[in-house]
Protein backbone atom coordinates (compact mmCIF):
# COMPACT_ATOMS: atom_id res chain seq x y z
CA UNK A 1 0.00 0.00 0.00
CA UNK A 2 1.45 3.38 -0.98
CA UNK A 3 2.18 6.02 1.61
CA UNK A 4 -0.65 8.26 0.32
CA UNK A 5 -3.22 5.48 0.64
CA UNK A 6 -1.86 4.56 4.07
CA UNK A 7 -2.40 8.14 5.26
CA UNK A 8 -5.92 8.18 3.86
CA UNK A 9 -6.64 4.83 5.51
CA UNK A 10 -5.63 6.11 8.96
CA UNK A 11 -7.53 9.35 8.36
CA UNK A 12 -10.65 7.35 7.53
CA UNK A 13 -10.32 5.39 10.79
CA UNK A 14 -10.07 8.66 12.71
CA UNK A 15 -13.12 10.07 10.93
CA UNK A 16 -15.17 6.97 11.81
CA UNK A 17 -14.31 7.41 15.49
CA UNK A 18 -15.31 11.09 15.44
CA UNK A 19 -18.55 10.45 13.55
CA UNK A 20 -19.49 7.61 15.91
CA UNK A 21 -19.06 9.89 18.93
CA UNK A 22 -21.27 12.56 17.41
CA UNK A 23 -23.96 10.15 16.25
CA UNK A 24 -24.15 8.39 19.62
CA UNK A 25 -24.54 11.64 21.49
CA UNK A 26 -27.09 13.10 19.09
CA UNK A 27 -29.14 9.92 19.12
CA UNK A 28 -29.10 9.81 22.93
CA UNK A 29 -28.32 6.11 23.04
CA UNK A 30 -28.76 4.56 26.48
CA UNK A 31 -26.50 1.76 26.23
CA UNK A 32 -5.21 15.92 38.02
CA UNK A 33 -8.26 17.23 35.10
CA UNK A 34 -6.58 17.84 31.80
CA UNK A 35 -4.81 15.23 29.74
CA UNK A 36 -1.38 14.61 31.31
CA UNK A 37 1.22 17.24 30.55
CA UNK A 38 3.45 14.96 28.52
CA UNK A 39 5.38 16.73 25.75
CA UNK A 40 4.20 15.36 22.42
CA UNK A 41 6.52 14.97 19.45
CA UNK A 42 6.74 17.84 16.97
CA UNK A 43 5.40 16.99 13.55
CA UNK A 44 7.51 16.28 10.50
CA UNK A 45 7.42 18.82 7.69
CA UNK A 46 4.78 17.01 5.63
CA UNK A 47 2.25 17.03 8.50
CA UNK A 48 0.82 20.31 7.17
CA UNK A 49 0.40 19.05 3.60
CA UNK A 50 -2.96 18.40 1.97
CA UNK A 51 -6.52 18.86 3.21
CA UNK A 52 -7.88 18.30 6.75
CA UNK A 53 -8.12 14.53 6.43
CA UNK A 54 -4.67 14.17 4.86
CA UNK A 55 -3.12 16.28 7.63
CA UNK A 56 -4.90 14.16 10.24
CA UNK A 57 -3.66 11.01 8.55
CA UNK A 58 -0.12 12.40 8.33
CA UNK A 59 -0.12 13.03 12.07
CA UNK A 60 -1.06 9.45 12.88
CA UNK A 61 1.29 7.94 10.30
CA UNK A 62 4.22 9.94 11.69
CA UNK A 63 3.20 9.16 15.28
CA UNK A 64 2.63 5.42 14.88
CA UNK A 65 5.68 4.78 12.68
CA UNK A 66 8.05 6.76 14.90
CA UNK A 67 8.83 9.33 12.20
CA UNK A 68 7.68 12.40 14.11
CA UNK A 69 10.59 14.68 14.97
CA UNK A 70 10.89 15.74 18.59
CA UNK A 71 10.96 19.47 19.19
CA UNK A 72 13.13 21.29 21.73
CA UNK A 73 12.28 20.81 25.38
CA UNK A 74 10.14 23.64 26.74
CA UNK A 75 11.46 25.63 29.68
CA UNK A 76 10.05 24.92 33.14
CA UNK A 77 10.23 26.69 36.48
CA UNK A 78 9.37 23.71 38.65
CA UNK A 79 11.57 20.97 40.09
CA UNK A 80 12.90 18.45 37.60
CA UNK A 81 10.22 16.02 36.46
CA UNK A 82 10.66 12.70 38.34
CA UNK A 83 9.08 10.40 35.71
CA UNK A 84 8.94 9.75 31.98
CA UNK A 85 5.67 10.37 30.17
CA UNK A 86 5.10 8.18 28.32
CA UNK A 87 4.93 5.42 29.53
CA UNK A 88 3.43 6.92 32.72
CA UNK A 89 0.32 9.13 32.68
CA UNK A 90 2.27 12.22 33.76
CA UNK A 91 5.90 13.17 34.24
CA UNK A 92 5.11 15.07 37.49
CA UNK A 93 3.61 14.12 40.84
CA UNK A 94 0.03 15.32 40.71
CA UNK A 95 -2.10 17.65 42.81
CA UNK A 96 -5.67 18.75 42.21
CA UNK A 97 -7.42 22.06 41.75
CA UNK A 98 -4.83 23.64 39.45
CA UNK A 99 -2.73 23.07 36.39
CA UNK A 100 0.86 22.25 37.36
CA UNK A 101 2.52 25.51 38.37
CA UNK A 102 5.82 26.21 36.62
CA UNK A 103 5.28 23.41 34.08
CA UNK A 104 4.83 24.31 30.36
CA UNK A 105 2.07 23.14 28.06
CA UNK A 106 4.08 21.27 25.43
CA UNK A 107 1.25 19.17 24.01
CA UNK A 108 0.49 18.92 20.28
CA UNK A 109 -2.73 17.16 19.28
CA UNK A 110 -3.85 15.41 16.08
CA UNK A 111 -7.06 17.39 15.68
CA UNK A 112 -5.41 20.76 16.28
CA UNK A 113 -2.68 19.90 13.77
CA UNK A 114 -5.23 18.85 11.16
CA UNK A 115 -7.02 22.18 11.70
CA UNK A 116 -3.68 24.06 11.36
CA UNK A 117 -4.25 25.49 14.85
CA UNK A 118 -1.44 23.69 16.66
CA UNK A 119 0.14 26.99 17.78
CA UNK A 120 -3.04 28.36 19.38
CA UNK A 121 -3.42 28.63 23.15
CA UNK A 122 -6.98 27.29 23.06
CA UNK A 123 -6.93 23.59 22.17
CA UNK A 124 -9.60 21.06 21.29
CA UNK A 125 -8.71 17.43 21.86
CA UNK A 126 -9.92 14.24 23.49
CA UNK A 127 -10.10 10.47 23.27
CA UNK A 128 -12.32 7.42 22.84
CA UNK A 129 -11.90 4.56 25.35
CA UNK A 130 -13.73 1.25 24.76
CA UNK A 131 -13.03 -1.83 26.90
CA UNK A 132 -13.93 -5.47 27.44
CA UNK A 133 -13.82 -7.72 30.49
CA UNK A 134 -14.40 -11.28 31.67
CA UNK A 135 -15.36 -11.98 35.26
CA UNK A 136 -16.44 -14.78 37.57
CA UNK A 137 -19.49 -12.65 38.46
CA UNK A 138 -22.73 -12.94 36.51
CA UNK A 139 -24.75 -9.90 37.63
CA UNK A 140 -22.38 -7.11 38.66
CA UNK A 141 -18.63 -6.54 39.05
CA UNK A 142 -19.05 -3.74 41.64
CA UNK A 143 -17.12 -2.56 43.65
CA UNK A 144 -14.76 -3.06 40.73
CA UNK A 145 -15.06 0.18 38.76
CA UNK A 146 -15.69 1.52 36.29
CA UNK A 147 -16.34 -1.77 34.46
CA UNK A 148 -19.27 -2.89 36.61
CA UNK A 149 -21.06 -4.88 33.87
CA UNK A 150 -19.52 -8.38 33.58
CA UNK A 151 -18.53 -10.09 30.36
CA UNK A 152 -19.18 -7.15 28.07
CA UNK A 153 -17.64 -4.90 25.46
CA UNK A 154 -18.56 -1.28 26.19
CA UNK A 155 -17.71 2.34 25.54
CA UNK A 156 -16.29 3.68 28.78
CA UNK A 157 -15.55 7.21 27.65
CA UNK A 158 -15.81 9.45 24.61
CA UNK A 159 -14.41 12.80 25.74
CA UNK A 160 -13.90 16.20 24.13
CA UNK A 161 -11.90 18.96 25.85
CA UNK A 162 -11.87 22.66 25.02
CA UNK A 163 -9.03 24.10 27.03
CA UNK A 164 -6.69 27.02 27.48
CA UNK A 165 -3.96 26.55 30.08
CA UNK A 166 -2.59 29.62 31.85
CA UNK A 167 1.10 30.27 31.29
CA UNK A 168 2.48 29.44 34.73
CA UNK A 169 6.12 29.21 33.66
CA UNK A 170 6.37 33.00 33.55
CA UNK A 171 6.10 34.83 36.86
CA UNK A 172 5.74 38.43 35.64
CA UNK A 173 2.10 39.04 34.77
CA UNK A 174 -1.48 37.85 35.17
CA UNK A 175 -2.75 35.11 32.85
CA UNK A 176 -5.90 33.04 32.61
CA UNK A 177 -7.20 29.72 31.38
CA UNK A 178 -10.47 27.86 30.99
CA UNK A 179 -11.71 24.35 30.49
CA UNK A 180 -14.94 22.72 29.24
CA UNK A 181 -15.53 18.96 28.99
CA UNK A 182 -18.05 16.84 27.10
CA UNK A 183 -18.08 13.31 28.57
CA UNK A 184 -20.17 10.41 27.24
CA UNK A 185 -20.10 6.72 28.15
CA UNK A 186 -20.79 4.15 30.83
CA UNK A 187 -18.34 5.88 33.16
CA UNK A 188 -20.77 8.79 33.65
CA UNK A 189 -22.32 6.57 36.32
CA UNK A 190 -19.34 7.44 38.55
CA UNK A 191 -18.88 11.09 37.63
CA UNK A 192 -22.52 12.19 38.02
CA UNK A 193 -23.15 15.05 40.45
CA UNK A 194 -26.65 15.70 41.74
CA UNK A 195 -28.53 18.21 39.54
CA UNK A 196 -25.91 18.18 36.76
CA UNK A 197 -28.11 16.12 34.37
CA UNK A 198 -28.28 13.57 37.19
CA UNK A 199 -31.79 12.39 36.23
CA UNK A 200 -30.10 10.14 33.63
CA UNK A 201 -28.73 8.01 36.47
CA UNK A 202 -30.73 8.79 39.61
CA UNK A 203 -34.17 8.65 38.00
CA UNK A 204 -33.76 6.64 34.78
CA UNK A 205 -30.68 4.48 35.55
CA UNK A 206 -29.47 4.74 31.98
CA UNK A 207 -26.56 2.54 31.07
CA UNK A 208 -24.92 5.28 28.97
CA UNK A 209 -25.07 8.97 29.69
CA UNK A 210 -23.55 12.40 29.27
CA UNK A 211 -21.87 14.49 31.98
CA UNK A 212 -20.19 17.92 31.75
CA UNK A 213 -17.54 16.74 34.21
CA UNK A 214 -15.30 19.84 34.22
CA UNK A 215 -16.15 23.49 33.61
CA UNK A 216 -13.91 26.06 35.22
CA UNK A 217 -11.85 29.20 34.80
CA UNK A 218 -8.25 29.56 36.01
CA UNK A 219 -6.90 32.93 37.17
CA UNK A 220 -3.11 32.98 37.48
CA UNK A 221 -1.23 35.65 39.45
CA UNK A 222 2.57 36.18 39.76
CA UNK A 223 2.59 35.73 43.56
CA UNK A 224 5.53 33.83 45.11
CA UNK A 225 6.16 30.92 42.72
CA UNK A 226 2.65 31.25 41.32
CA UNK A 227 -0.96 31.55 42.54
CA UNK A 228 -3.81 29.91 40.62
CA UNK A 229 -7.47 30.41 41.54
CA UNK A 230 -9.85 27.91 39.96
CA UNK A 231 -13.57 28.72 39.86
CA UNK A 232 -16.20 26.24 38.65
CA UNK A 233 -16.64 22.48 38.70
CA UNK A 234 -13.35 20.63 39.20
CA UNK A 235 -12.11 17.20 40.22
CA UNK A 236 -12.02 16.45 43.94
CA UNK A 237 -8.49 17.53 44.75
CA UNK A 238 -6.61 14.68 46.51
CA UNK A 239 -5.69 11.28 45.15
CA UNK A 240 -3.57 9.20 42.79
CA UNK A 241 -6.40 8.37 40.38
CA UNK A 242 -8.74 10.48 38.26
CA UNK A 243 -11.99 10.10 36.34
CA UNK A 244 -10.39 10.69 32.94
CA UNK A 245 -9.01 7.45 31.52
CA UNK A 246 -5.56 8.58 30.26
CA UNK A 247 -4.70 10.05 33.68
CA UNK A 248 -4.51 6.63 35.37
CA UNK A 249 -1.95 3.84 35.54
CA UNK A 250 -4.45 1.16 34.50
CA UNK A 251 -8.00 0.42 33.37
CA UNK A 252 -9.91 -0.28 36.60
CA UNK A 253 -9.89 1.81 39.75
CA UNK A 254 -8.90 0.91 43.27
CA UNK A 255 -11.55 0.22 45.91
CA UNK A 256 -10.29 3.34 47.66
CA UNK A 257 -11.02 5.51 44.63
CA UNK A 258 -14.31 3.87 43.66
CA UNK A 259 -16.21 5.16 46.71
CA UNK A 260 -14.56 8.52 47.48
CA UNK A 261 -15.75 11.95 46.18
CA UNK A 262 -15.43 12.73 42.48
CA UNK A 263 -16.12 16.41 41.70
CA UNK A 264 -16.73 19.66 43.57
CA UNK A 265 -18.15 23.01 42.45
CA UNK A 266 -16.68 26.11 44.04
CA UNK A 267 -13.36 27.95 44.15
CA UNK A 268 -9.89 26.84 45.22
CA UNK A 269 -6.64 28.77 45.43
CA UNK A 270 -3.28 27.04 44.90
CA UNK A 271 -0.25 29.01 46.09
CA UNK A 272 3.24 27.74 45.35
CA UNK A 273 5.34 29.20 48.17
CA UNK A 274 8.59 27.91 46.67
CA UNK A 275 9.64 24.99 44.50
CA UNK A 276 8.98 22.51 47.32
CA UNK A 277 5.90 23.78 49.16
CA UNK A 278 2.31 24.32 47.94
CA UNK A 279 -0.69 25.33 50.05
CA UNK A 280 -4.33 25.14 48.90
CA UNK A 281 -7.50 26.65 50.40
CA UNK A 282 -10.98 26.50 48.91
CA UNK A 283 -14.73 26.34 49.37
CA UNK A 284 -17.29 24.22 47.57
CA UNK A 285 -21.00 23.39 47.57
CA UNK A 286 -20.14 19.92 48.85
CA UNK A 287 -19.13 16.73 47.09
CA UNK A 288 -20.87 15.71 43.87
CA UNK A 289 -23.70 18.25 44.06
CA UNK A 290 -24.48 21.39 42.08
CA UNK A 291 -24.63 24.69 43.99
CA UNK A 292 -28.36 24.90 43.16
CA UNK A 293 -29.04 21.40 44.55
CA UNK A 294 -31.10 21.10 47.73
CA UNK A 295 -28.19 19.06 49.13
CA UNK A 296 -25.56 21.78 48.73
CA UNK A 297 -23.58 22.69 51.84
CA UNK A 298 -20.83 25.27 52.23
CA UNK A 299 -17.71 23.13 52.64
CA UNK A 300 -14.05 23.81 53.22
CA UNK A 301 -10.98 22.42 51.43
CA UNK A 302 -7.42 22.68 52.80
CA UNK A 303 -4.34 20.90 51.39
CA UNK A 304 -0.57 20.95 51.83
CA UNK A 305 1.93 19.59 49.31
CA UNK A 306 5.68 19.06 49.85
CA UNK A 307 8.42 17.69 47.59
CA UNK A 308 12.01 16.96 48.54
CA UNK A 309 14.72 18.86 46.67
CA UNK A 310 15.48 15.82 44.52
CA UNK A 311 11.72 15.45 43.85
CA UNK A 312 12.11 11.74 44.55
CA UNK A 313 9.50 12.05 47.32
CA UNK A 314 6.24 13.96 47.39
CA UNK A 315 3.66 14.23 50.20
CA UNK A 316 0.13 15.58 49.73
CA UNK A 317 -2.43 15.83 52.56
CA UNK A 318 -5.97 17.24 52.36
CA UNK A 319 -9.04 17.87 54.45
CA UNK A 320 -11.65 17.79 51.74
CA UNK A 321 -15.31 18.91 51.77
CA UNK A 322 -15.47 19.66 55.49
CA UNK A 323 -18.80 20.78 56.99
CA UNK A 324 -21.21 19.49 59.67
CA UNK A 325 -20.99 16.01 58.15
CA UNK A 326 -24.71 15.28 58.33
CA UNK A 327 -26.20 12.75 55.94
CA UNK A 328 -26.89 14.10 52.45
CA UNK A 329 -26.00 13.13 48.89
CA UNK A 330 -22.31 12.11 49.12
CA UNK A 331 -21.64 14.54 51.99
CA UNK A 332 -18.41 12.76 52.91
CA UNK A 333 -15.96 14.21 55.40
CA UNK A 334 -12.77 13.24 53.61
CA UNK A 335 -9.24 13.25 55.09
CA UNK A 336 -6.63 12.06 52.59
CA UNK A 337 -2.87 11.55 52.39
CA UNK A 338 -0.72 10.58 49.38
CA UNK A 339 2.99 9.67 49.18
CA UNK A 340 4.98 9.22 45.96
CA UNK A 341 8.50 7.80 45.96
CA UNK A 342 10.96 7.30 43.10
CA UNK A 343 13.45 4.49 43.70
CA UNK A 344 15.46 4.99 40.52
CA UNK A 345 14.99 5.77 36.82
CA UNK A 346 12.79 2.68 36.29
CA UNK A 347 10.87 2.09 39.53
CA UNK A 348 8.50 4.23 41.60
CA UNK A 349 5.67 3.72 44.05
CA UNK A 350 2.51 5.63 44.95
CA UNK A 351 0.55 5.17 48.19
CA UNK A 352 -2.70 6.78 49.32
CA UNK A 353 -4.84 6.44 52.45
CA UNK A 354 -8.03 8.14 53.58
CA UNK A 355 -10.59 8.20 56.38
CA UNK A 356 -14.18 9.29 55.61
CA UNK A 357 -17.50 9.45 57.44
CA UNK A 358 -21.04 10.82 57.42
CA UNK A 359 -23.17 11.52 60.50
CA UNK A 360 -26.86 10.78 61.09
CA UNK A 361 -27.07 8.15 58.34
CA UNK A 362 -30.43 6.27 58.22
CA UNK A 363 -30.37 2.70 59.52
CA UNK A 364 -31.17 0.17 56.75
CA UNK A 365 -30.28 -2.98 58.72
CA UNK A 366 -33.96 -3.86 59.30
CA UNK A 367 -33.51 -3.86 63.06
CA UNK A 368 -35.35 -0.66 63.97
CA UNK A 369 -39.00 0.42 64.06
CA UNK A 370 -40.03 3.30 61.81
CA UNK A 371 -36.74 3.57 59.86
CA UNK A 372 -35.80 6.94 58.38
CA UNK A 373 -35.96 6.81 54.55
CA UNK A 374 -32.75 7.19 52.58
CA UNK A 375 -32.16 9.79 49.89
CA UNK A 376 -32.35 8.76 46.24
CA UNK A 377 -28.87 7.68 45.14
CA UNK A 378 -27.41 7.70 48.67
CA UNK A 379 -27.04 4.49 50.70
CA UNK A 380 -28.05 4.05 54.31
CA UNK A 381 -25.94 2.35 56.99
CA UNK A 382 -26.12 -0.92 58.90
CA UNK A 383 -26.46 0.49 62.41
CA UNK A 384 -26.82 -1.38 65.72
CA UNK A 385 -30.34 -2.58 66.66
CA UNK A 386 -32.83 0.03 67.80
CA UNK A 387 -30.89 3.03 66.43
CA UNK A 388 -32.55 5.08 63.69
CA UNK A 389 -29.42 7.09 62.73
CA UNK A 390 -25.71 6.45 63.21
CA UNK A 391 -22.28 7.63 62.10
CA UNK A 392 -20.96 5.64 59.13
CA UNK A 393 -17.13 5.61 58.87
CA UNK A 394 -14.81 3.89 56.40
CA UNK A 395 -11.07 3.85 55.75
CA UNK A 396 -8.89 2.59 52.93
CA UNK A 397 -5.30 2.36 51.70
CA UNK A 398 -3.88 1.58 48.26
CA UNK A 399 -0.35 1.08 46.95
CA UNK A 400 0.99 1.07 43.38
CA UNK A 401 4.42 -0.24 42.38
CA UNK A 402 5.36 0.69 38.80
CA UNK A 403 8.21 -0.25 36.51
CA UNK A 404 9.19 1.44 33.25
CA UNK A 405 10.43 -1.00 30.59
CA UNK A 406 10.91 1.65 27.92
CA UNK A 407 9.19 4.82 26.73
CA UNK A 408 6.33 2.80 25.25
CA UNK A 409 5.80 0.09 27.89
CA UNK A 410 5.30 -0.08 31.65
CA UNK A 411 3.80 -2.58 34.09
CA UNK A 412 2.75 -2.45 37.69
CA UNK A 413 1.07 -4.07 40.68
CA UNK A 414 -1.66 -2.56 42.86
CA UNK A 415 -2.78 -3.77 46.31
CA UNK A 416 -5.78 -2.25 48.00
CA UNK A 417 -7.68 -2.49 51.32
CA UNK A 418 -11.09 -1.02 52.22
CA UNK A 419 -13.07 -1.32 55.45
CA UNK A 420 -16.65 -0.17 54.81
CA UNK A 421 -17.53 -0.46 58.48
CA UNK A 422 -21.27 0.25 58.21
CA UNK A 423 -21.71 -0.65 54.53
CA UNK A 424 -22.69 2.90 53.66
CA UNK A 425 -20.47 3.16 50.58
CA UNK A 426 -20.74 -0.32 49.01
CA UNK A 427 -24.01 -1.61 50.45
CA UNK A 428 -22.24 -4.38 52.38
CA UNK A 429 -20.58 -3.92 55.79
CA UNK A 430 -17.34 -5.79 55.23
CA UNK A 431 -13.62 -5.50 54.63
CA UNK A 432 -12.39 -5.79 51.03
CA UNK A 433 -9.02 -6.43 49.39
CA UNK A 434 -7.96 -6.41 45.75
CA UNK A 435 -4.72 -7.18 43.94
CA UNK A 436 -4.17 -6.18 40.32
CA UNK A 437 -1.39 -6.75 37.82
CA UNK A 438 -1.50 -4.37 34.85
CA UNK A 439 0.51 -3.02 31.92
CA UNK A 440 0.33 -0.11 29.49
CA UNK A 441 1.57 -0.31 25.91
CA UNK A 442 1.77 2.87 23.80
CA UNK A 443 1.54 2.95 20.01
CA UNK A 444 3.14 6.27 19.22
CA UNK A 445 1.70 8.79 21.66
CA UNK A 446 -1.93 8.49 20.57
CA UNK A 447 -2.96 4.89 21.31
CA UNK A 448 -2.77 3.16 24.69
CA UNK A 449 -3.52 -0.52 25.33
CA UNK A 450 -4.02 -1.38 29.03
CA UNK A 451 -4.56 -5.06 29.90
CA UNK A 452 -4.95 -6.22 33.51
CA UNK A 453 -5.89 -9.15 35.73
CA UNK A 454 -7.42 -8.63 39.16
CA UNK A 455 -8.55 -10.65 42.18
CA UNK A 456 -10.97 -9.26 44.79
CA UNK A 457 -12.07 -10.70 48.14
CA UNK A 458 -14.61 -9.61 50.78
CA UNK A 459 -13.69 -10.84 54.26
CA UNK A 460 -16.69 -10.56 56.59
CA UNK A 461 -19.67 -10.93 54.25
CA UNK A 462 -20.37 -11.71 50.62
CA UNK A 463 -19.63 -8.43 48.86
CA UNK A 464 -19.45 -9.41 45.19
CA UNK A 465 -21.92 -10.27 42.44
CA UNK A 466 -24.77 -8.47 44.22
CA UNK A 467 -23.93 -10.02 47.57
CA UNK A 468 -23.70 -13.64 46.43
CA UNK A 469 -19.91 -14.22 46.41
CA UNK A 470 -16.84 -13.50 48.51
CA UNK A 471 -14.37 -13.73 45.61
CA UNK A 472 -14.16 -12.25 42.15
CA UNK A 473 -11.64 -12.82 39.40
CA UNK A 474 -11.56 -10.14 36.69
CA UNK A 475 -9.54 -9.73 33.49
CA UNK A 476 -9.89 -7.07 30.85
CA UNK A 477 -8.32 -4.44 28.63
CA UNK A 478 -9.17 -0.99 27.38
CA UNK A 479 -7.93 0.95 24.36
CA UNK A 480 -7.51 4.73 24.48
CA UNK A 481 -7.48 6.43 21.07
CA UNK A 482 -6.52 10.11 21.30
CA UNK A 483 -7.42 12.81 18.79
Amino acid sequence: MSRVYLRRFFAAISLVFLISISSNRLAGQETAESLPQAPQPAQSTNSSDGNFFERLGNFYVNDWTGKAVSGPSAARRALDAPLDSSPFPSSDWGYGGSSLLGVPDGNVYPLMTALKLQDKRTKIYGWVAPSFNVSTSERNNFPVAYDIFPKTVELNQAVVYIERLPNTVQNKHFDFGYHVTGFFGIDYRFTTAKDYFSQQLLQKNRRYGFDPVLEYADLYFPVKEGLNIRIGRFLSVPGIEAQLAPNNYNMTHSLLYTIDPFTDTGAIGTLKLNKQWIVQLGVSAGHDVAPWSDDHKLSGIACLNYSTKSNHDNFYVCANGINDGKYAYNNLQHYDGTWYHKFNAKWHTATEAWYMYERDVPNVAGNVANPVPTELGANGAFCRPGVQLCTAPEYAVVNYVNREVNSKLMFGFRSDFLDDKKGQRTGVATKYTENTFYATKYIGSTIMLRPEVRFDHSWDRKGYDNGTARNQFFAGMDLIYKF
